[in-house]
């Protein structure tokens, strides 16, 4: 993907761009739109796609401009088609001036794996600023189902190995005379995974590889065989009545109750004493057109709950 970016500086008036296909789930910040405003300097121009008229970066600098009164605006352009100029948008907008949230950055993943579902997931994650594992699960959650991704270093590789073996196993036995390269570059594998694949086929094998530690593997299912079920999550879960004993409980600790991080701390435990039924009530209640913000927050919420667990587990292990 080009950069598709003029270095020429064009004004244009305010009132052609468009602003309607950010990355920021929740649109501009006003605090952040008000700090700009009050700059005595002209502001660093702003980047447009230039078939829409719609704002690439620069959408704080853009209404802090409408906010002095400004009729023009210095624009870059952009000519790249719509789904490359959102991706552009995020890598922006992840590198300076007001960093994109995790809830922007994840629905960007998300966006990016419905519109370039060939590239990879270290790939999307260099684009907007998320671990690749977080990428990965968001490709489950959802329907990217490319036969081949394409990595940062521009080269196709199959989304799964096994597969791309089996392609070249196939293509092989179908026209000996192919080259290492014709088969990898008709596959998108490496040539030395067709070489070996050639290999396995002259010895009578199959181009699949066992998996390593098999065995191990093996020992590892029998023993979680014999371990005892694990219930569901919603079976471990604590009863709202018990965790509400539990906060009443430590509402009487001096300790908790008399500092102030020990209050907030209280304060957001109390959240979760609420019953089932009241959360049924919220979810119920949640605007259809807010639904998928709101369950990524509650994602988000329930990470960052994990982790303190986590490191609050790690106290406790130090502790003498």
């Amino acid at each position: 993907m080009g950069n598709g970016e003029e270095e020429s500086v064009v004004r244009v008036e305010i009132a052609a761009l468009s602003t309607r296909d950010s990355p920021r789930v929740l649109g501009a910040d006003p605090d952040h739109v008000e700090t700009l405003a009050a700059v005595q300097d002209e502001l660093p121009p702003i980047l447009v796609h230039r078939a829409t008229m719609n704002v690439i970066d620069g959408v704080h600098r853009l209404r802090a401009a409408r906010l002095r009164g400004d009729d023009e605006i210095p624009v870059r352009f952009y000519d790249g088609d719509v789904a490359d100029a959102f991706v552009v948008a995020v890598q922006h907008n992840i590198a300076h001036g007001l960093p994109l949230s995790l809830t922007d950055r994840k629905s960007a993943a998300e966006r990016i794996i419905a519109s370039h579902p060939q590239w990879s997931d270290r790939r999307i994650a260099s684009a907007t600023g998320i671990a690749p594992g977080t990428v990965a699960e968001i490709r489950r959650r959802t329907s990217g189902t490319a036969t081949v991704r394409i990595g940062q270093d521009g080269r196709a590789r199959p989304v799964n190995g096994v597969e791309g073996r089996r392609m070249a196993a196939e293509l092989i036995r179908k026209d000996p005379g192919l080259s290492l390269r014709q088969v990898a570059r008709a596959v998108g594998i490496s040539p030395e995974t067709v070489r070996d694949v050639r290999n396995r086929l002259k010895q009578g094998d199959d181009p699949v590889p066992a998996p390593r530690g098999e065995r191990d593997r093996t020992v590892s299912l029998a023993a979680r065989r014999r371990a005892p079920a694990v219930r569901p999550a919603a079976e471990r879960r604590t009863a709202p009545s018990e965790r509400a004993a539990v906060v009443e409980r430590l509402r009487g600790d001096p300790a908790l109750r008399l500092s102030e991080t020990g209050r907030n701390l209280l304060m957001l435990l109390n959240v979760h004493t609420m019953k089932q039924q009241d959360w049924d009530e919220i979810i119920k209640n949640v605007p259809p057109h807010r639904v998928g913000i709101v369950a990524q927050l509650a994602r988000d919420c329930a990470e960052l709950w994990a982790d303190v667990a986590t490191r609050m587990e790690g106290r406790v292990v130090g502790v003498v």
